[in-house]
């Protein structure tokens, strides 16, 4: 078999679905060597394996370790220093950093903002029927939820939005030079590293002050602070952004799916239904990487330590195995252990926060504009082919 290439093409017609490529190999040879930039690296198809080896030790996160299989190519520090964040570390240092911004992202403390957050939805569905139709809900909602929740979190100004959304998409497109990349990335870490900086003068009730403490004490640098700063706020806005907008056209493709949301009062019935979203469309589409540190045996290959492994999360949650009928929506499976925020000590920091926002969003926005419809044909919709966080680059709606 020739080598295939990764990441592979999207099928037309098919936005929600992941490359038929994928389905194959998953069906014929679900541990395969791919070809990634100039290298290969092993893909893992299947979803038991998936949450196998992502749960191994053996395996690291490090960009720098050897035979990482990079989805781009810059970089690590750029703009004052300011790294990556933790998600790109092994443990220990990944679990000493990350324990240091766990707690705003406990079950609990998430719930204590669910107020808070309906009041944000609320308020911009209030002007989407206040305003003209039809509308970009990507720009006009979709993209405003998730910046303001995170700008109050972490304590940024929400006024530098369309600073920091603009260096984001620039940061994760697939298309942008490593130059512009990090060119992007240097101006999110010069941003964070002033912001920081403001803080450690005049701290406020926020997790990037609560970072700053830790600076202070000499458990943090400055820069590191800064890239925990720059990892949250890109993670904190983009996918959930991307979630809200895609779902959205998912259900509006979706008729009988979408009524699910709309007549229920069921909080259960509407978490239930965020879990299956989550699984069904899957934003993070090149694949989780890992590089390997000691040889290990699956399914009669050895993984030698050097090589790369990439876990193609989206034919992970449409593993027949896993998930009967896997192509198909339905907001009444059982879908919380799919994969969508990862697995084992690397998964998704964030996912509370993720899932309440989506929650809340779901359960009010097709209720209170219950025509809400497509202002464009489906194949009129610019999806995002050119970016490591899918969705759709604009979603025009009317009612």
């Amino acid at each position: 078999m020739t080598t295939p290439v990764y990441p592979m093409t999207r099928a037309e017609g098919c936005p929600f679905d992941p490359p038929p490529k994928l389905r194959e190999l998953q069906d014929e040879a679900p541990l395969v060597k791919v070809q990634v930039f100039d290298k290969t690296a092993w893909l893992v198809t299947r979803y038991a394996d998936q949450r196998k080896l992502l749960a191994d030790p053996r395996l690291s996160a490090d960009v720098t370790s050897p035979g990482y299989p990079s989805q781009t190519a810059m970089a690590p520090r750029s703009g004052d220093g300011v790294g990556i964040g933790f998600i790109l570390m092994d443990d220990p240092e990944h679990a000493r950093l990350r324990r240091m911004v766990t707690a705003p992202f406990m079950i609990k403390r998430v719930e204590a903002m669910r107020p808070r957050v309906q009041k944000i939805v609320d308020g911009l569905i209030d002007d989407l029927l206040a305003g003209p139709k039809p509308v970009d809900l990507m720009e006009a909602f979709a993209l405003p939820v998730p910046s303001l929740v995170i700008c109050e979190l972490l304590g940024v100004p929400y006024a530098d939005h369309d600073f920091f959304q603009q260096n984001s998409k620039q940061l994760i497109s697939l298309t942008a030079t490593p130059e512009e990349r990090g060119q992007a990335h240097g101006n999110l870490g010069a941003y964070l590293f002033n912001l920081v900086g403001e803080k450690l003068e005049n701290p406020g009730d926020d997790l990037l002050s609560g970072l700053t403490e830790r600076v202070k004490a000499g458990e943090l640098t400055r820069q590191d602070a800064a890239g925990m700063g720059v990892l949250l706020l890109l993670a904190g806005h983009e996918t959930t952004a991307n979630m809200i907008a895609l779902g959205t056209l998912a259900l509006l493709e979706h008729p009988a799916q979408l009524a699910v949301l709309r007549e229920t009062a069921d909080p259960k019935v509407v978490a239930g239904a965020v879990e299956e979203l989550l699984r069904y469309l899957n934003i993070t589409h090149n694949g989780r990487r890992r590089a390997v540190l000691e040889d290990i045996e699956l399914d009669g290959h050895v993984i030698k330590a050097g090589e790369g492994l990439i876990f193609p999360n989206d034919i992970g949650n449409r593993d027949p195995s896993a998930f009967p009928d896997p192509d198909t929506l339905d907001l009444h499976r059982d879908a919380r252990h799919h994969v969508a925020f990862g697995f084992g000590v690397h998964q998704c920091l964030g996912q509370p926060l993720a899932r309440m926002e989506l929650q809340v969003v779901y359960s009010t926005l097709y209720r209170r504009i219950p025509t809400l419809r497509r202002a464009a044909e489906l194949d009129e919709i610019p999806f995002k082919h050119d970016g490591s966080v899918y969705g759709v680059h604009s979603l025009p709606v009317t009612w």
